[in-house]
């Protein structure tokens, strides 16, 4: 395994945030961030990955098999939501069944971002029209 890339993905930003906050709660420090922060942060990624969705759609182009794939990342979006609500309704009351169920339908931009760089490491290439299906 190469080093350079185990070092890189270490010293990547998100992670390093990751063990601050870690550290932060093992010792029981105080450290928040203001409010506004986080509201604007959630309001740029989602903006930045709107615009990226639009722009890799606009070089891949809109053909048959773009829009099956388009189609079919939205129907999974309200499929997977559905039934995760009623098979965790079994165990769990509503509104926990409800928030596991929107949690098991969501997409992690960051595991999204993670594949695609691993995809670009090993030269693997993909339909640049899949930021698109995530934004979806």
């Amino acid at each position: 395994m190469d080093l350079s890339l185990i070092a890189q993905n270490i010293l990547n930003p998100p992670i390093l945030f990751f063990f601050l906050g870690m550290l932060a709660v093992f010792l029981k420090s105080d450290l928040t961030i203001p409010q506004p922060l986080p509201k604007f942060f959630s309001l740029f990624l989602l903006i930045a990955i709107g615009l990226h969705g639009g722009y890799e759609l606009s070089k891949s182009g809109l053909d048959l098999y773009i829009l099956k794939a388009l189609s079919l990342a939205i129907f999974m979006a309200i499929l997977v939501p559905i039934y995760s609500f009623f098979i965790l309704r079994v165990k769990l009351d509503t509104y926990n069944s409800v928030a596991l169920a929107a949690t098991y339908g969501s997409i992690s931009a960051v595991t999204f971002i993670t594949g695609i760089t691993y995809l670009q490491t090993i030269g693997v290439e993909y339909g640049g029209f899949m930021v698109a299906a995530m934004t979806l």
